[in-house]
Formats: structure tokens, sequence, C-alpha cells
């Protein structure tokens, strides 16, 4: 961190998915190393489901309505982080709160979609056949309901966040530039506090077809993601994830203790022409944080199991076989944009630990840890573009 810099604190998190909602629950079942995957419903694509969450605690039944579930996900999911951070209905903070969104788009309507695929190779003009189609079966509300931004809407109507709002999309990469961002204003000065996370619902039929496509998903039976070569990639879940992130001297001022403190967050697009461009590029966001990370550190990984990208980011980390490593992939399944605002999230409850929990695979990667753990590498490298590096720390 620059001389003179202010001090980035994580002082509230929201979190669901598979593994239940909030802190306790995930630490509870990441510690049991048990996965919570459903090989069945969407068969044969293994997929994550969300465990089952009460969404009338934080949002009204009435503003429910007119969203979907992934909407319903980040709006909840980012309550949780107010409630965390303790200015939950407090109108001056939030009125100065910023907010970074990262989230992809909404659910398609799948009878629209089938409707125009069975009915494509019989038109006798393809092109007019798909515009009177979409021009007359597709609902508004429906498009509106898609819009990424909205997310952010809906959470500064629901939950009063009414500072500056920005909203990225771009899969992985948008997550670690949602928080990068954040991080980068809040040291500079130009930011107090900020709202950062997303959100993804991972039970779609639409997004499984779509990454079927590009043979990206995973299917038949779920394996950890360091062993996937030759089986597939991810395993989509639905998840969402929040992180308040704030000033050192703003949260002190407001009497907050901190969760964690966020170091460092470095990005980088690789051009991935050739083979070990995810390695390299990991190399170079590596050399921009080394001086900062101390012995005994740890690595949440957010691994895909895509490939060639997962077994590049292997050989990174071989390279660093001192720190102790974690693909939470294996447990919670890949939730692209909010994934890894979740593993800063994960991260930030393993330093209250003060541990690390156990190994999830037998490949050798992922080795028991042993002594205190005082800081986290997380690590969000893209299926298809996009790597980044944040350094998180216990503070105090």
């Amino acid at each position: 961190m620059a001389e003179g810099a202010r001090e980035a604190w994580i002082t509230g998190i929201g979190i669901v998915s598979c593994l239940g909602e909030g802190p306790d629950a995930h630490w509870q079942k990441l510690m049991l190393a048990q996965p919570a995957a459903d090989a069945t419903t969407f068969a044969p694509f293994v997929v994550h489901p969300l465990a089952p969450i009460n969404f009338d605690t934080q949002i009204s039944k009435r503003e429910q309505r007119q969203m979907e579930n992934w909407q319903r996900i980040g709006t909840y999911a980012a309550g949780c982080a107010l409630d965390s951070a303790g200015v939950k209905d407090n109108s001056d903070v939030l009125s100065r709160m910023d907010m970074i969104v990262a989230a992809g788009g909404g659910e398609r309507d799948l009878n629209v979609d089938s409707t125009i695929l069975s009915g494509i190779p019989g038109a006798a003009n393809p092109p007019a056949f798909l515009n009177e189609r979409l021009m007359s079966d597709l609902r508004p509300t429906l498009f509106l309901a898609q819009l990424s931004n909205l997310l952010a809407g809906n959470i500064s109507i629901v939950h009063g966040v009414t500072g500056s709002s920005r909203t990225f999309m771009g899969e992985e990469s948008a997550g670690v530039d949602a928080v990068r961002i954040a991080h980068s204003r809040i040291v500079a000065g130009q930011s107090d506090i900020a709202l950062v996370g997303g959100a993804h619902n991972g039970e779609r039929q639409d997004l499984l077809m779509l990454y079927e496509f590009a043979k990206l998903a995973l299917k038949d039976k779920l394996a950890p993601v360091w062993q996937r070569e030759g089986v597939g990639g991810f395993a989509l879940g639905s998840l969402g994830a929040f992180l308040v992130i704030e000033a050192r001297d703003h949260a002190e001022a407001r009497g907050a203790k901190p969760l964690a403190r966020l170091t460092a967050v470095v990005s980088d697009r690789a051009s991935r022409k050739t083979p070990g461009t995810v390695t390299a590029s990991l190399a170079g966001l590596w050399d921009k944080v080394k001086d900062k990370v101390k012995s005994g550190a740890a690595v949440l990984s957010g691994a895909t199991g895509a490939q060639p990208a997962t077994t590049e980011e292997r050989a990174f980390l071989a390279q660093h076989g001192d720190l102790a490593v974690r693909a939470t992939g294996s447990y919670l399944g890949h939730g692209l944009e909010p994934q890894f605002a979740m593993n800063l999230a994960l991260a930030t409850v393993a330093l209250a630990h003060g541990s690390l929990f156990p190994p999830s695979d037998s490949s050798g990667l992922e080795k028991p840890m042993n002594g205190p753990l005082d800081q986290v590498l997380v690590t969000g490298v893209g299926h298809w573009r996009g790597e980044g590096l944040a350094l998180v720390e216990r503070a105090g």
C-alpha cells in the first residue's frame, strides 16, 4: 500500500449458496468437506442448488414479485452484508455508500425460445419469422428483468443504498474488477464505504445449454476442481455474495470493527492465444503483491475446472508449494461474476477462525495446513478471459 494511502477494511459480508446462509453455515459445511451437489434435477449436468432461503426476511413479498431469482439472491445477500456491517437502515451511511455490482444477464423465457427453435426450420422466411416472434412473444417486463443494472436498482430500492452505482458485466473478470475498483477508490480517498458483490442463479436450463455448447459443463457426477481434466469443466452454482468494504478511519468513526483487511487487489487479461499465458499472467500479478505475502499464507482459488485455464493456474500454484491451497468451487460450484467476492468473504471467515478448512481433493495440490492463518491470497481465473489476485489479512 502506498505511503499515505488509507487502509481498506472488510466490515460486512453477506453470503448464500448451496452450503447455506451466512458465515457460520458455510464454515461448518466447509469443515465437514461435504459439497452440496445435485446430479439428477438437471441430469446429466451437475449443479450446486441454492440452500433453502427465506427471502421474506430481507425483501418484502411485493418487491420479490417483480424480481427473477438471481435478483432475489443478490438483493438478499446485499441485505445480509449491510446487517453484518451494522449499517442496515442507517440512512446517513447508506446515502453515501457506493455500490458496485457484478452480474450477468437475466433468465430467458424457455417457452418462447422453444417455439422459435422449433419454428425456424420450417419458416418460409426465417429472419422475418424470428423478428415477428420476438416482437409478439417477449414480454417487456421480461426484458427489463434481464438487465444487470436492475440488481443494483433493486438493492437501492429495497435497502436504501443511494450513493453512486456501477454495474459490471463480463463473467469472472467483472467480479474481480468490481472489488478492485472499490478497493482503489477507498485507498485513494475517493470513497469511504462501498457495497460490492453480485449474484448468480445456476439452476437454469438456458445456461446449462449455453455452456454445454462450449463443452464447459460438468456432467454425470461431481469431481473436485483439480480432478476434472478430461471430464468437463464447471458445475454451475447458485450463489450470492456481497462485501462492505470501508476505509479504516470511516469505520472507526462509527465504532465498527474490521472482519479483515483488504490489502491488495490486482487484475489482468491475458490473451490466451498460446499455452502458458494464464500462468504467466498470474506470475505477473504475484510480482505486484509478493512483498506483502508472508510465510504461512493460504490460497483460496476460484478455479473453475475448465481447461486449459485450471491446469495453467495449477502450474502457477505449484510454483508456490509453501502456500496451502483450497478450491472453493469443489464445494459450492461456480457462480461466475460473484465468485471472487464469495471467495473474499470465505477468506474473511477463515481468518476469523484463524485456520483453513480441510482439503477437498486427492490430487496432491491441496494439503493439510497446520498453524495459524493470518493471510489469504484469493485467485480469480476466468474460464475464458481474465485473471485476478487479492490479498486479505487478519486485521488488528
